[in-house]
């Protein structure tokens, strides 16, 4: 029967150009059911020519046993029939589809040691073309609306089954290893944002379903278990019922993502913006130069009266870990008398070694699963003992080989160099920028990447210059992609992380806490750029020695 590489692609819950071509593959594993053909899905190549890149990618490949190959290019949606053939438009750029093809086929014939019996069809499942002669391809060679189902027959005829030849043999093992197989990663993205709401969203669904008066509920969870879930769903419930919720946690960036989710009429804050807020409202201009700062302002907090606007039904506490005895007591006293609270942390994320605030009487919840990394990062965190809790892997992706890059400690070009390489290897792997993040192991004052305006002439850096405009927003270098430290990308996310800067002396319990948070970040892909003795630290706590 037909053999459709990759596997894994009925999982898949995609939309748009992606969902066809998913919907391509199902009828050709039906309608080929009884024929030995192999078909390939999403096929991606890198070549190099005079000194450039050159990526190609092909919808569909079907391998016969004699080695011939058909290539199809699947076009979903419209086309444009113009005097110099069928155009699509891609973002809004015009692609010529006959260009599209030959391109396809040089490319494919020039990786290939030796010769490559080649035949191509375009299939249009959604557009019927009007003047096939002014297409700029044979009319033979395409399938669109109005003869969709005549596809499989179609390939039938242009791949005569015979028995299986050397070439076969030859065209699947550079197929298989010359070539790049995978599903798109932008159908992935779109999947695993999906399937990982979804999963961990439980965690809101049923912490939400208790019921106990007053309502304090104390959770304990791992990384991606679903704690912003259920911050979002009860900030956003308690909008909903006319209430005024407030949500604090420790990391700007962590508030300013959640500023950007929840609906209008709650507060969300920092302890530190919640803080300079109550001085400025009482017309005191915080001396932040000052030793005892801080203790001031404590002080004023804890003592004062507070007026009706700064009273909230809900209080919401996230990164509770990061926070002290005299935090809690503050903010809980913005709590109104029966109204709700609940106090969420994860002690394997504590980065400034505070002791874990007590919360006597508190019912807790404990949820020690991660939906959002995929298993082999779980995996290796657990290898190396980097939780102190139990946690299993939930998320319903394997993920792709985490990567290591290694380079000599103290050099810091090495460094650059070996991210550089990281980033190449992301875009490769059809990550566009937006879904790549960079983040350093060092704080921001201590990184070498973090001061950089460019990573290279191709690579500009967005990152936090360590300063506030005057409405208190902080302010970025304007660069294509983020760049953020352990500390600050703490409680955020990407589809591809490159952890980089990853250098230490002993792997002790405060680095064991950077490399779980760090790693954690990732939702499909991690590259990790570390120190050649850091490697060799984690290879020897992995093996046990």
């Amino acid at each position: 029967m037909a053999h459709i590489q990759p596997s894994g692609w009925r999982e898949l819950s995609v939309t748009g150009a992606a969902a066809r071509e998913i919907e391509t593959l199902a009828y050709l594993e039906q309608r080929l059911a009884d024929t030995p053909y192999v078909i390939y899905h999403g096929v991606h190549w890198t070549n190099v020519e005079q000194g450039y890149s050159v990526y190609g990618d092909v919808d569909f490949i079907v391998l016969a046993p004699n080695g011939r190959i058909l290539v199809i290019e699947q076009v979903a949606g419209f086309l444009n029939e113009t005097p110099e053939g069928l155009v699509k438009s891609y973002q809004g750029k015009p692609r010529k589809v006959r260009t599209q093809i030959l391109a396809t086929i040089e490319g494919l014939a020039k990786r290939f040691q030796g010769k490559l019996s080649i035949d191509y069809l375009l299939y249009c499942p959604d557009y019927i073309v009007r003047d096939q002669p002014l297409a700029g391809i044979d009319a033979d060679h395409i399938i669109d609306a109005s003869n969709k189902p005549k596809l499989a027959r179609v390939i039938r005829e242009a791949l005569p089954i015979t028995e299986r030849t050397d070439d076969f043999d030859k065209v699947t093992r550079f197929l298989g290893d010359t070539l790049n197989l995978r599903p798109d990663p932008s159908a992935m993205i779109g999947n695993a944002d999906a399937m990982v709401t979804r999963l961990s969203g439980g965690l809101a669904t049923w912490a939400r379903r208790l019921d106990f008066s007053p309502f304090r509920l104390h959770v304990i969870g791992t990384a991606g278990s679903g704690k912003t879930q259920l911050a979002l769903a009860e900030y956003s419930a308690a909008i909903d019922a006319g209430l005024r919720p407030l949500y604090v946690c420790f990391n700007r960036p962590l508030a300013d993502h959640i500023e950007r989710l929840v609906p209008a009429g709650g507060r969300v804050a920092t302890f530190h913006m919640l803080s300079d807020a109550w001085l400025r409202a009482q017309d005191i201009t915080p001396d932040y130069a000052a030793a005892d700062v801080w203790e001031k302002i404590e002080a004023s907090m804890a003592d004062a009266t507070l007026p009706e606007t700064w009273q909230f039904d809900v209080v919401i506490v996230d990164e509770g870990q990061d926070f002290s005895v005299a935090w809690r007591d503050i903010v809980l006293r913005m709590l109104k008398e029966g109204g709700r609270a609940i106090w969420m942390e994860d002690p394997d994320q504590n980065l400034y070694g505070r002791g874990m605030v007590p919360l006597p009487g508190w019912v807790t919840l404990h949820s020690h699963t991660n939906y959002r990394s995929p298993r082999q990062i779980v995996d290796m965190l657990t290898s190396i003992g980097a939780s102190h809790q139990p946690v299993e892997a939930g998320s319903p992706f394997k993920g792709a080989d985490i990567e290591e890059l290694t380079y000599p400690e103290g050099d810091v070009e090495a460094m650059l160099a070996q991210t550089r390489r990281a980033v190449t290897s992301c875009l490769a792997a059809g990550f566009g920028r937006q879904d790549i993040a960079i983040c350093a192991f060092r704080g921001r004052e201590k990184s070498a990447i973090l001061q950089l305006d460019r990573l290279s002439d191709a690579h500009s850096l967005r990152s936090f210059t360590g300063e506030y405009d005057l409405f208190g927003t902080p302010v970025f270098r304007e660069g294509g992609l983020l760049a953020e430290s352990v500390y600050r990308f703490k409680g955020q996310s990407a589809p591809a992380l490159i952890f980089t800067e990853i250098d230490f002396e002993a792997l002790d319990e405060q680095t064991l806490r950077k490399l779980f948070v760090g790693m954690t970040r990732a939702r499909l892909k991690l590259v990790l750029v570390m120190s050649e003795r850091a490697s060799l630290q984690i290879v020897d706590r992995m093996s046990g020695r």
